[in-house]
């Protein structure tokens, strides 16, 4: 079973409403909850969680902005071995505009932090085949089924 966790700082310079919108853009079927971090409220956190029908629109995006082998490295540097999952970050700023950016590390403000966790190793290996295939000179070799990422 994949479940996917989502979280982004909302600092006091943002407002809930403008980091939301940036999570959502990339996951729009999450449900999302804030957090807030004191008593003032000006500042928090985004969170929310879902499965792998929740992944759709990333895997397009993926897809639509030709970042395939970038977002495969991504999924690949993040993978803990002691669980079957892996761990990426997702720039806050430009998903607020609907578009994705894997930042080399975390940005001032924050980024938005996403965990997929899956079943098994193997459920795990073949989400990341769905949402990222392999490539060969830019061009995806096999495009994976998502009904075939769940272990039944």
């Amino acid at each position: 079973m994949i479940e996917v966790r989502v979280s982004a700082r909302v600092n006091p310079t943002e407002t809930e409403e403008k980091v939301r919108t940036a999570v959502q853009s990339i996951f729009p079927m999450m449900d999302i909850a804030y957090n807030a971090a004191d008593d003032t409220g000006l500042y928090g956190t985004v969170e929310g969680t879902t499965g792998l029908e929740g992944l759709r629109h990333l895997h397009s995006l993926l897809r639509e902005e030709e970042i395939i082998d970038t977002a495969r490295t991504q999924l690949e540097v993040g993978i803990r071995e002691d669980e079957p999952s892996t761990s990426f970050r997702i720039s806050k700023f430009v998903a607020f505009v609907g578009r994705l950016n894997f930042p080399a590390d975390e940005e001032p403000l924050g980024s938005i932090h996403v965990t997929m966790s899956a079943g098994s190793s193997f459920e795990l290996h073949r989400l990341i085949e769905w949402l990222a295939p392999p490539t060969e000179k830019g061009k995806i070799l096999f495009e994976p089924d998502m009904e075939d990422v769940e272990s039944t």
